[in-house]
């Protein structure tokens, strides 16, 4: 109490927590200065509008820099420890939000990295509190991460298959039908096994057609095989933590299975199937 009796104390409990209404307003509010000022790098990219109004995006675009900048330094100033938040996440992206306007002094263009700067929009997950999902995020990213050597593998199998298929291509087609070279025959196996196909490339012959045929058909198991990987180690996590509890109020914290509430604020765990 006495802490937040202090300016600083008080700052911190405004840009720091969100529990509050100044914090929740305080987030809001940047919220709509991010989505502001990310959209007037976009509309300054368009070559009409940058004619028209460039001054005024200019100018835009260094009050919201001197915005973000104050905000900047106050968190430093109001953090409990200020290199911590240097070192985070948030204070990462937030000082590679302001970096490149101050870039463009020396580099012209760099500005429009600020497309950067709507990263910090996932500070909304705190304010419309989504953080209770953060369990839910975690099971996809450790079943990810269990696919990952099986998915690599997988993806090596197909660039091979890309490489093979591309000289082949090259060889049957030649430069007379657009594959100048390996390289390009390769470019082009990949764009049609993973059935994007710009049709720059195309082949003319038929042997080269079938084999077209065959790649596409065979660009359904990349879509399918990943997605069943991942799918597989999904169910098997889900076997082995079966018997988990855990607190949706606090997603972070560990409790032994045997547990009943939470340790931190009471209350009653539930069971990942229950959540």
């Amino acid at each position: 109490m006495r802490e937040q009796s202090t300016l600083r104390g008080r700052l911190r409990h405004i840009i720091f927590d969100y529990d509050t209404l100044p914090a929740k307003a305080f987030d809001l509010a940047l919220i709509v200065a991010i989505s502001c000022s990310v959209l007037v790098v976009m509309l300054d990219s368009v070559g009409p509008l940058h004619t028209l109004y460039g001054p005024l995006f200019l100018r835009l675009e260094w009050f919201f820099t001197f915005l973000f900048s104050i905000e900047y330094l106050l968190r430093i100033y109001t953090a409990k420890s200020a290199a911590r938040y240097m070192r985070s996440f948030f204070g990462i992206i937030d000082v590679l939000s302001i970096f490149p306007t101050w870039l463009s002094l020396f580099i012209p263009g760099t500005q429009y990295l600020l497309v950067i700067r709507f990263f910090r929009v996932l500070r909304i997950f705190r304010l419309l509190k989504l953080m209770q999902y953060v369990k839910e995020a975690n099971f996809v990213r450790d079943s990810i991460a269990a696919s990952a050597r099986k998915i690599f593998v997988f993806l090596f199998f197909v660039f091979v298959l890309a490489s093979i298929v591309g000289g082949l291509m090259y060889m049957i087609e030649g430069e007379e039908n657009g594959f100048r070279s390996i390289p390009e025959g390769i470019y082009w196996a990949i764009v049609t096994v993973t059935t994007v196909g710009y049709g720059d490339i195309s082949p003319q012959t038929t042997i080269g057609r079938v084999l077209a045929a065959l790649l596409m058909i065979t660009g359904y198991s990349v879509i399918a095989v990943p997605t069943g990987i991942v799918t597989s180690e999904m169910s098997a996590l889900r076997r082995s933590r079966g018997k988990e509890v855990y607190c949706p109020n606090c997603p972070s914290a560990v409790h032994s299975d045997d547990s009943r509430f939470c340790r931190y604020c009471g209350t009653r765990l539930q069971k990942p199937e229950e959540g």
